[in-house]
């Protein structure tokens, strides 16, 4: 996947064709990006106590970029409270079932192939794609906004990168090459994200539910090729006490969110790298030092979320994210259970190495 390199660029690779349905006219769009983030996330956070219960089922397409074939699955959401939800996947014979149970427990099954990584991707599209509060400290983060051409029409977007001692040295950073979320002109809808490595990712269908913004359509791409699709094909009311929300007895309860793993210890874990490229410019500027990046490492050992944490130089920057993007690690066993970790990856740009 291609890194993104210019707001021009990024825009022309998304298909027309956005479509709301159910969605009135919002409040006027703040000109603060920081604010119109603000103002966004709250519309797409699924996870708010005062939601009722409730069951989503998406039918999803996932593309082989080489042969153009595609395979068929189904990913499905209980959610009963902040303390009381479940994910499930199933694509053929693999089925991955995700239970988050009181006091921060969670259980997992997996049968058949691992997850890929547009299939763990899916959750946080659908049902939280925006950045979290936390995301938006302006000790940690500066945001940028532009107004960028979309079809016929402009729409304002906003790229949230790492603060970095770089800034103020650097008159601009090209768009998309942090996160970055594209809203319609009128209203706090987001129309489309640019992410790691190139990828973009386009809602449309729009629509209400509980007083929030649900994409019924979701399409993840990497320039003009298709690679991933899902469809909402049901969102319906749930008992709290609907059996889905209990794993089976025999599946041990464990920790429901990623074990800490120091740097170190997963840097022994690695069986695959790709090794990053020195950037032009900032060979010129004579640039060197390290990139902190925290990354979140699947069962399957492959990364699933990754971000700046802090850089010497935005180009240095990217040059990690696309590299680290594509690593392998060997899974990380809890009491003989693969689990899910979180660690920092220190990626050394050195002028003399």
């Amino acid at each position: 996947m291609r890194m993104l390199i210019s707001a021009g660029y990024l825009l022309l690779a998304v298909p027309l064709g956005f479509s709301q349905t159910g969605v009135p006219a919002g409040p006027e769009m703040p000109k603060d990006p920081r604010a119109l983030l603000q103002m966004t996330e709250p519309m797409y956070d699924f996870s708010n106590a005062e939601l009722k219960p409730w069951h989503l089922k998406a039918t999803y397409q996932v593309y082989d970029e080489k042969s153009g074939t595609s395979e068929q699955g189904t990913f499905e959401y209980w959610w009963a409270g902040p303390e009381a939800y479940r994910s499930t996947w199933t694509r053929g014979e693999a089925t991955h079932s995700n239970w988050h149970t009181a006091g921060g427990k969670g259980a997992r099954q997996d049968t058949g192939e691992p997850l890929r990584y547009f299939e763990h991707k899916l959750e946080n599209a659908l049902l939280s794609p925006m950045p979290k509060e936390a995301d938006l400290d302006p000790n940690k983060s500066k945001f940028e906004r532009q107004m960028v051409n979309f079809g016929t029409t402009k729409i304002p977007c906003v790229m949230v990168s790492p603060l970095m001692y770089f800034q103020g040295k650097v008159t601009a950073v090209p768009l998309g090459l942090f996160p970055t979320y594209c809203f319609d002109p009128n209203q706090p809808v987001l129309l489309v994200s640019y992410s790691l490595g190139g990828v973009t990712t386009a809602f449309t269908k729009v629509s209400k539910v509980q007083n929030h913004y649900l994409a019924r359509e979701v399409t993840f791409f990497s320039g003009k090729q298709k690679l991933f699709t899902a469809s909402v094909d049901s969102i319906t009311g749930l008992s709290a006490t609907d059996p889905a929300l209990v794993p089976p007895a025999s599946i041990p309860v464990s920790e429901g969110k990623p074990v800490d793993v120091a740097g170190g210890v997963a840097e022994g874990m690695v069986v695959k790298k790709e090794i990053p490229r020195y950037p032009l410019d900032a060979k010129e500027q004579r640039v060197s030092g390290t990139v902190v990046l925290e990354a979140v490492i699947g069962t399957d050992g492959s990364i699933y979320d990754l971000r700046v944490v802090s850089a010497p130089w935005p180009s240095l920057a990217g040059s990690a994210l696309w590299a680290v993007s594509h690593w392998q690690y060997r899974p990380y066993l809890l009491n003989g259970v693969p689990v899910e970790v979180r660690t920092t990856v220190n990626v050394v740009f050195s002028l003399g190495g």
